[in-house]
C-alpha cells in the first residue's frame, strides 16, 4: 500500500510492505498551500505514479490535505476513536486508475468545560504509537507548532488537548516587541537561556506577566539579544509542561514523539518539572497508515 502524510508545507509518501515497513519513501515541498486549486490529483500522481504502475492498489492520505484548504474536507470523528472507527469514516477520493484512494478523517474532542478541540494528521501518528504501546492507558506528547497531549485507553484515542506553543513563539518573535530585542544565537549556545526560561515558568505571575518580563530583562541588560529566542522558548514550553503537570495530564510516564530538536527541548522541560518520559521514533505516521490499511483490507 501507499501512505501519504500531506501537510501545509510538505508531502511525505511511503510505499509500505504488509508489515508496515517502508520499502521506499519520497518527500516533496509541495504542501497544500503550494498546490493550485484542483491540482492535488496531478501532484499526487506525479509523486507516486511509479508505485501505482508497479501494482499498488491502496492509497491512504492523512494531514491537512483533508482540511477545508485541502483536496476535500474530511469530517472530524469524535473521540474515543480507534483504528476501526477511523477506518470506517475514511472519505474516498477520485484517483484515475485501479487504485483505491481514501482520506483519513481528523478527530474531535471536548474538554471538561465543553470547548471543542481538533486534530488533523496527528491521529495517524497516535495510531502508529497505539500499535507499539498496546491497549493500556498511556499519555502522549507530540510537540510542534500546535503541540498535542493525548490519552490512549483500551486501544483507542480517548481524548487530547492542543497547546499553541510553537505558533505563539513564532508570532511573538515575528510580530511583537520581543522580536525587536532578539538576535541570532550561536549554534548550540542557547541551553542555559532556555533553562532560565524554564525556571522562570515555575514562578508566580502567569505567562502574560512573564512575557513582558522578557522585554524588561532585555532593556535592563539582564538578557542578551542572542539569548532572547531561547529564553522565550523555555518560558513557553515551560508553561506548557507546567499546565500539563497541574491538570494531571503529565502524571506517570509521558511518551514523547517528534523532531529531535523539539524532543530534546521537551526532555529538558520534563526534567525541570520532574516528569518521566520515553522517546519514540519520530517517523510514526507511516506506521499508523499501515495499521489503518490493514484494518480496511
Amino acid at each position: 500500500m501507499i501512505g501519504i502524510d500531506w501537510g501545509t508545507t510538505s508531502l511525505r509518501a511511503y510505499r509500505l510492505d504488509e508489515a508496515g515497513a517502508a520499502l521506499e519513501q519520497r518527500e516533496s515541498a509541495q504542501g497544500i498551500l503550494s498546490v493550485p486549486g484542483g491540482g492535488f490529483a496531478a501532484v499526487l500522481e506525479a509523486e507516486i505514479g511509479p508505485w501505482l504502475d508497479a501494482g499498488e492498489r491502496l492509497v491512504l492520505l492523512c494531514g491537512m490535505i483533508g482540511s477545508r484548504q485541502g483536496w476535500r474536507e474530511a469530517p472530524y470523528l469524535p473521540c474515543p476513536a480507534g483504528p476501526a472507527e477511523i477506518a470506517a469514516a475514511m472519505v474516498p477520493l477520485p484517483l484515475p486508475g485501479a487504485a483505491r484512494c481514501l482520506l483519513v478523517p481528523g478527530l474531535l474532542t471536548r474538554g471538561p468545560e465543553g470547548v471543542p478541540d481538533v486534530m488533523r494528521g496527528e491521529e495517524t501518528k497516535l495510531i502508529g504509537l497505539l500499535a507499539e504501546l498496546g491497549d493500556g492507558a498511556a499519555t502522549l506528547c507530540l510537540p510542534g507548532t500546535h503541540s498535542k497531549w493525548a490519552r490512549l485507553e483500551g486501544g483507542r484515542i480517548a481524548g487530547f488537548a492542543t497547546r499553541m506553543t510553537g505558533e505563539t513563539r513564532a508570532v511573538l518573535l515575528g510580530h511583537s516587541i520581543l522580536g525587536r530585542l532578539s538576535a541570532p544565537a550561536a549554534q548550540g549556545a542557547g541551553d542555559e537561556a532556555f533553562r532560565r526560561g524554564l525556571r522562570r515558568s515555575r514562578e508566580g505571575g502567569g505567562l502574560l506577566h512573564h512575557l513582558f518580563g522578557t522585554r524588561a530583562l532585555g532593556l535592563m541588560g539582564e538578557l542578551a539579544a542572542e539569548e532572547t529566542d531561547d529564553y522565550l522558548s523555555g518560558l513557553l514550553i515551560g508553561h506548557e509542561v507546567r499546565a500539563a503537570v497541574e491538570d494531571g495530564t503529565a502524571a506517570g510516564t509521558v511518551h514523547l514523539a517528534g523532531s529531535d530538536t523539539l524532543c530534546r527541548l521537551y526532555a529538558l522541560a520534563f526534567a525541570e518539572y520532574g516528569v518521566a518520559h520515553r522517546r519514540h521514533d519520530p517517523d510514526i505516521a507511516a506506521r499508523g497508515l499501515a495499521l489503518l490499511g490493514r484494518t480496511i483490507a
